[in-house]
């Protein structure tokens, strides 16, 4: 065992700066037996590191290899299985247990005591020897050629010691004095045992002649002994102190980490207070404000605004883990959600109010406007309310249901309130419109009460104010106004009596006038409302891909064009913008209706106002397809422009038919059809109308046809038959034969009775002293 205890040494531990302290030859428990070593070992570098290694030989049986190594800190357990009986089996449990078979008992017993005695000095961590005799922890076992080993600690001395140099020369010498030395090995041993006797007994003399020398030799030994067993007692005692102060140190060094330990948590929960407290804790002042602020003032608004902007930080700051579950947090995270709720609850409640109350105010202004061709100025009431822009915002934020609320709130009071005001201004430029005398002279507009206005103008279009009273109603109402007018549908035919006709250029300026003034006015209302609208409830105004144009869409069918949200059809609202548009729809729900009224009682006023309308309100289109294509205003007025092309194209198609259905008097034999020379001057009138005008195509189309049908009269017809052109005149539609046979079918006593029972229905349910019927 000393000779592979010395091979380990040299192969494996010396090159890993170790010493080898001991040694046990094992295998593993319940296997088939494959030797190996287990070695106790330290490391001659400071600090000390005391491991257990396990070491095989190779494959090839020719050298040894360390296989692998546990730090004695991480054994827990030693267990000897038997601490009476001789048991070779033992136990280490390290990470896990492992079981060893021992060659010897008395190699195990050695191996177990040098690892008992390394726990003692270099471990301050205790490990459990169980089934272990208590005499083999207190003294090494003898053990013949272990014994140096069992003694303990790495202090011990190997048996085997190498030759010195000094050594080796003097046996060299020894040897060259003895020539057999080499030769007769036994005759130079019996030679070297010969002089040890010599030797020997030469010291046995000396010995006894110095006997009195020894015997003071032998009484300083026992002196020394006794001084060494009082030193050893007093090491003793000093290792008892020195214990004691070892447990204290470790006492001090376990509190010195609770304290460390206790010192970085104070550290971090200081830092979580000061988090909490940095950001959950909302002022006194905002809290006051939140719940009793002044949302009148200007001061007071922006006090209630910080306050809320610091509440919605409050509540939005992102925990970190674990801080939802305390209490504290709970308690403040509630509290901020009721002063969240009492805020929106009084912030919504104030905004209702103000609705109101600037509705009130707004409405005092409608009588000065109710005679003037003017919309009431929004402007002040946006600017009072734009104040509570970032509260909207935050509402938005915080509390959508309360926002969705005083959205829809704000949206039916202004549809209200905007329906009076455009009701009125429409009502105006209708009274305007139909106001002139034959002489040029304006009815004397008085000052008159709202409902007197709204009285005279039903009267004119109908109780439920739209513009469907019967032709008869109108025709009797313009007889009233303005004594003998021209027909309601102007024609080619009567052009050449403009001069003296009761409608003449300047009426129909008069009318171009109030169109423009009309539409001049709806579109700054429009568009300010709708960056109020984009401002207070904070909703972006983007362009958008528009889709159909209008000019594509004025060759579709109307119903097709129309893209505007119809009132009451709920819409499904994929944007902001969309939002802006349905608002604006419900807001502005009646100015497409009272837009197409007006544009119906020009055309019936006279039907070449369809050409002054054309002209306004492309230029309109065109204007609010600039700013924004798919605004409200842009759709709006693009469904009233189909409204206007469709009246300009039964303009021209009335004319036409008229130019068909011509009856030429008798008397005149021989000229030029009154059509033909009128031509001129409506193209000189339409020239006017349509110069510079950005729908300059359509009159170009209208040209067109109004040519084709001047040239097809029957002239060309009759030509083409072979008659010649001065022999072509007038034709009847029917030769006399027919007239005949009609006339004797229809008396004209019973057609005359007809006509007159028919009058006389007419009258009975379309005058004003009686009630009027409503048309749908």
């Amino acid at each position: 065992m000393t000779a592979i205890k010395h091979a380990l040494q040299r192969d494996i531990f010396t090159p890993n700066d170790e010493r080898l302290l001991s040694i046990v030859n094992v295998c593993k428990a319940g296997k088939k037996k494959r030797n190996c070593f287990l070695c106790a070992t330290v490391t001659t570098e400071r600090p000390v590191q005391v491991n257990v290694v396990k070491v095989k030989k190779s494959d090839k049986g020719d050298f040894y290899k360390r296989q692998t190594a546990w730090a004695l800190r991480d054994l827990a357990v030693v267990d000897a299985k038997d601490a009476v009986k001789e048991n070779p089996e033992f136990d280490l449990h390290f990470d896990k247990v492992y079981k060893w078979v021992a060659s010897s008992t008395v190699e195990k017993h050695t191996f177990i005591s040098c690892i008992w005695k390394l726990n003692q000095r270099y471990l301050r961590k205790k490990i459990d020897f169980i089934n272990v005799s208590s005499q083999l922890l207190e003294e090494s076992v003898p053990s013949g050629e272990n014994q140096s080993v069992a003694g303990g600690d790495e202090e011990a001395v190997d048996e085997y010691q190498e030759l010195n140099a000094r050594e080796e020369q003097d046996i060299e010498i020894m040897m060259e004095g003895c020539e057999y030395a080499i030769s007769n090995a036994e005759a130079f041993a019996e030679k070297l045992s010969r002089e040890l006797q010599v030797l020997d007994g030469a010291n046995i003399q000396s010995i006894m002649a110095s006997e009195k020398q020894v015997n003071i030799l032998m009484k300083l030994l026992d002196e020394a002994l006794k001084e060494v067993d009082q030193i050893e007692l007093k090491l003793s005692s000093y290792e008892e102190m020195l214990q004691s102060v070892k447990e204290q140190m470790d006492q001090i060094s376990e509190s010195n980490h609770l304290i460390h330990l206790s010192n970085t948590n104070n550290v971090k929960l200081l830092s979580e207070i000061e988090f909490l407290v940095n950001h959950m804790d909302l002022a006194k002042g905002h809290i006051k404000a939140l719940q009793e602020g002044d949302l009148t003032s200007s001061r007071g608004i922006e006090a209630c605004t910080n306050a809320a902007d610091a509440l919605l930080q409050c509540m939005n700051v992102a925990l970190r883990p674990g801080h939802d579950m305390l209490h504290a947090v709970k308690q403040q995270q509630q509290r901020f959600s009721d002063l969240r709720e009492h805020f929106a609850r009084r912030l919504a409640s104030h905004l209702n109010s103000v609705f109101v109350q600037q509705g009130h105010d707004q409405s005092s202004t409608l009588a000065q406007h109710s005679v003037e061709l003017t919309l009431p100025n929004h402007h002040p009431f946006h600017r009072d309310l734009l104040r509570y822009a970032k509260l909207m915002e935050w509402l938005k934020n915080t509390d959508y249901g309360k926002y969705e609320g005083l959205t829809k709130n704000y949206m039916d009071y202004l549809s209200r309130l905007y329906e009076r005001e455009i009701k009125d201004f429409f009502e105006v430029a209708k009274i305007k419109m139909t106001g002139t005398t034959r002489e040029g002279k304006k009815f004397a507009t008085l000052p008159r009460k709202e409902s007197a206005v709204k009285q005279e103008t039903e009267s004119l279009h109908g109780s439920s104010g739209k513009l469907t009273g019967s032709t008869s109603s109108l025709n009797k109402l313009s007889v009233q106004s303005s004594g003998n007018r021209r027909s309601q549908s102007s024609s080619l035919l009567d052009m050449g009596n403009m001069s003296a006709s009761d409608l003449d250029v300047a009426d129909r300026t008069k009318f171009d006038k109030i169109f423009e003034q009309v539409l001049s006015e709806l579109e700054p209302l429009c568009l300010a409302e709708q960056d109020f609208i984009s401002k207070f409830f904070k909703l972006q105004q983007h362009q958008s891909i528009s889709g159909t144009t209008t000019n594509e869409a004025e060759e579709m069918d109307g119903g097709a064009l129309s893209r505007s949200y119809p009132s009451g059809v709920p819409q499904t609202i994929s944007s902001e913008k969309d939002m802006i548009r349905q608002m604006m729809t419900k807001i502005f729900r009646c100015i497409e209706p009272e837009l197409n009224n007006l544009i119906a009682l020009g055309d019936k006023i006279d039907s070449f106002n369809s050409l002054y309308m054309l002209v306004k309100m492309s230029h309109h289109v065109w204007t609010a397809q600039n700013v924004d294509p798919a605004s409200f205003l842009s759709t709006t007025l693009g469904n009233v422009l189909v409204t206007v092309k469709r009246n300009f194209d039964k303009c021209i198609s009335n004319q036409m038919k008229q130019m068909d259905e011509v009856k030429i008097s008798k008397k005149s034999k021989v000229g030029i059809l009154p059509f033909v020379a009128e031509f001129e001057e409506f193209a000189a009138l339409a020239e006017s109308i349509f110069k510079n005008a950005e729908r300059r195509g359509d009159l170009d189309k209208a040209y067109i046809k109004l040519i084709r049908a001047v040239f097809v009269s029957g002239v060309e017809a009759r030509v083409a038959q072979g008659i010649r052109e001065e022999e072509v005149s007038y034709q009847l539609a029917f030769n006399k034969q027919e007239l005949r046979k009609v006339i004797k079918e229809y008396p004209g006593k019973e057609v005359k009775k007809g006509l007159d029972n028919l009058y006389k229905k007419v009258d009975k349910h379309l005058c004003e002293e009686e009630n009027l019927l409503q048309v749908n």
